[in-house]
C-alpha cells in the first residue's frame, strides 16, 4: 500500500485524521474547498502539538517534521497519487457521492476510497463510482488523535482485500479496527448510542430526572466517561438529530424517532436565539 494518504475535508474530523496519518509517518494530501478551512486545520494541529511540547511529549523538531508531511490544497486533482483517500466532509449523501464520483475519475483504479461517515450507506456512496469493490467505510471517532476505535465498514460489493487493507491501515495509524460485516445505518457504535440518547431525552420529557442527574447516573452507574447529554453537546445536538432522522427514514422504526424536545432545541439554535445551544444551556 502506498504511503500517500488523501483526506477530503479539513474540518474537525478530516483535519484530525490527516494529522494522525502524518503522526503515523504517512505523506498526506489534505484538501478542502477554501484555503481558510485548511488554515484553520493547520492552526488546530499546531495548537495540539504545542500542548504536547509543553508536556514534554513531543519536540519542536518532531512538530516540524509532522507538518512537513502534509500538503494543504484546494485542488482535488492533487490526490491523483494517493493509494487511499478518506472522505470526511459534511454528512450529506449527495455531497459525498459527488466527491466519490470525482475521486473515481482522478485516482488509479486500484486506489481505495473510504468514507468517514458515521451512519450513511456505504453501498449508496459506492454506487457513485466504478470501483464499488474498492470503497468502504473507515469511521474514526472524535478526536481521532486520541480515540482508538475505527469501524471498517463493508458496502454490498466491498472486497475482502479492501477490508484487509483498511484494517491494516488502521493499525498503522495506531488504532484498533473492527469490521462491520453488513452495511446498516449507524454501523455498530451509533446504532447502540442513538437509542440511548433518545431514551435519555424521553426520561427528561417524562419528568423522571434532570439531564444533570441522568448524566451522573450513567457516568457513575455504567462507568461511561460522560453522560448522554454531555456527549450530545460535545458531538453537536444538530448532528444527533440528523442521524436520528436518517435512521428513522431508513428503518421506518419508531425506536429511532427524534424526541420533539431535541427538535425544538436544534430549531432554537438554528434561528440564532440559542446560537450553539446545548442541553445544559437550554435547560438553565
Amino acid at each position: 500500500m502506498t504511503k500517500v494518504i488523501g483526506v477530503v475535508g479539513s474540518g474537525t474530523m478530516g483535519g484530525a485524521i490527516a494529522h494522525q496519518a502524518a503522526i503515523s509517518g504517512f505523506t498526506v494530501i489534505l484538501r478542502d474547498v477554501e484555503q481558510r478551512f485548511l488554515d484553520n486545520a493547520l492552526a488546530r494541529m499546531q495548537k495540539l502539538m504545542d500542548r504536547q511540547i509543553t508536556k514534554g511529549k513531543l519536540t519542536e523538531e518532531q512538530k516540524v517534521e509532522i507538518i512537513q508531511r502534509i500538503t494543504f490544497t484546494t485542488n482535488l486533482e492533487d490526490m491523483n497519487d494517493c493509494g487511499v483517500v478518506i472522505e470526511a466532509i459534511i454528512e450529506d449523501l449527495e455531497a459525498k457521492k459527488e466527491v466519490f464520483r470525482n475521486l473515481d475519475e482522478i485516482l488509479r483504479p486500484e486506489a481505495i476510497i473510504a468514507s468517514n461517515t458515521s451512519s450513511m450507506s456505504i453501498t449508496d456512496i459506492a454506487s457513485a463510482t466504478n470501483r464499488p469493490e474498492r470503497v468502504a467505510g473507515m469511521h474514526f471517532f472524535n478526536p481521532p488523535q486520541v480515540m482508538k476505535l475505527v469501524e471498517v465498514v463493508r458496502g454490498y460489493e466491498t472486497s475482502d482485500e479492501t477490508v484487509k487493507e483498511l484494517k491494516k491501515l488502521s493499525i498503522d495509524f495506531n488504532k484498533e479496527p473492527i469490521e462491520v460485516k453488513k452495511d446498516t445505518p449507524g454501523f455498530i457504535v451509533n446504532r447502540i448510542m442513538i437509542p440511548q440518547f433518545i431514551e435519555a431525552i424521553r426520561l427528561v420529557e417524562e419528568g423522571v430526572a434532570s439531564p444533570e442527574d441522568i448524566d451522573k447516573a450513567v457516568t457513575l452507574g455504567l462507568n461511561y466517561p460522560m453522560g448522554p447529554f454531555t456527549l450530545q453537546d460535545y458531538a453537536g445536538v444538530d448532528i444527533g438529530l440528523h442521524v436520528m432522522d436518517y435512521f428513522y427514514e431508513e428503518f421506518k422504526d419508531s425506536r429511532f424517532a427524534a424526541p420533539l424536545t431535541l427538535r425544538n432545541l436544534v430549531r432554537a439554535g438554528r434561528v440564532g436565539k440559542k446560537a450553539g445551544a446545548g442541553w445544559y444551556d437550554y435547560n438553565k
